[in-house]
């Protein structure tokens, strides 16, 4: 039986793994992420009263002949099943997967939430501390090493456009890696169709490269993907 003194502790246990999961969600929700303070809230509260229920709420069977409690295997159904959520944070976007940071902070949290359940309060704590600063701080950190490389196609008329474009981009820390032109004749019109593979270095503005663009005069963007 469940005393009271019990049933606080246990309150206790979902209020601080509802925080701290709350906290978690903070971080994802100010980079507009897919999951948000709600979700990993809810997640981790989740989390937490599973573990609670697995660990106490079947003591009317304790004792009996044959039957034997095993709180791990709930635990353990906790932990692949948060896949289900991860799962639909992850999507495809123009050949660039979207979604695995905030899917692995769900699975995460999930843990915080089953350490703060079973009572672990400094390991859930120095969990969420650790997960803010895998968040945060190596972005950071590794913000210099992050590229990708992005498909550029442009038209113009002014052969001249051309030399001032790539001289800018190799200036500014874009490398292209491939460059092809096609000319379109229209009686004395020419026009010129130009796709680039560019390399860039992501920094905090992930759309650096549409921006860059959007300054050159007598151009017509086409696609950047």
């Amino acid at each position: 039986m469940v005393t009271t003194d019990l049933t606080i502790q246990f309150i206790i246990r979902l209020a601080v793994a509802g925080l701290l999961g709350a906290l978690i969600g903070l971080d994802r929700e100010y980079r507009a992420k897919e999951a948000g303070t709600r979700t990993h809230f809810l997640v981790s509260l989740g989390s937490a009263l599973i573990i609670i229920v697995s660990q106490w709420g079947f003591g009317d069977v304790v004792g009996h002949p044959g039957i034997g409690l095993d709180p791990s295997r709930v635990a353990a159904q906790v932990v692949s099943g948060i896949g289900f959520i991860g799962a639909g944070t992850i999507m495809m976007q123009k050949q660039f997967v979207r979604g695995l940071t905030t899917a692995a902070g769900l699975w995460a949290t999930a843990g915080i939430g089953l350490a703060i359940g079973g009572g672990l309060y400094t390991v859930g704590i120095a969990a969420t501390l650790l997960t803010l600063i895998g968040l945060e701080a190596l972005r950071y950190l590794l913000r210099n090493f992050r590229s990708k490389c992005s498909i550029v196609k442009f038209v113009t008329r002014d052969r001249s456009n051309l030399i001032r474009i790539t001289n800018e981009l190799n200036s500014n820390g874009f490398s292209i890696l491939t460059y092809a032109v096609n000319s379109d004749c229209a009686g004395e019109c020419e026009r010129l169709r130009v796709t680039m593979n560019i390399r860039e270095k992501l920094h905090n503005d992930e759309n650096q490269l549409t921006i860059f663009m959007q300054q050159f005069e007598g151009i017509e963007i086409e696609k950047i993907e």
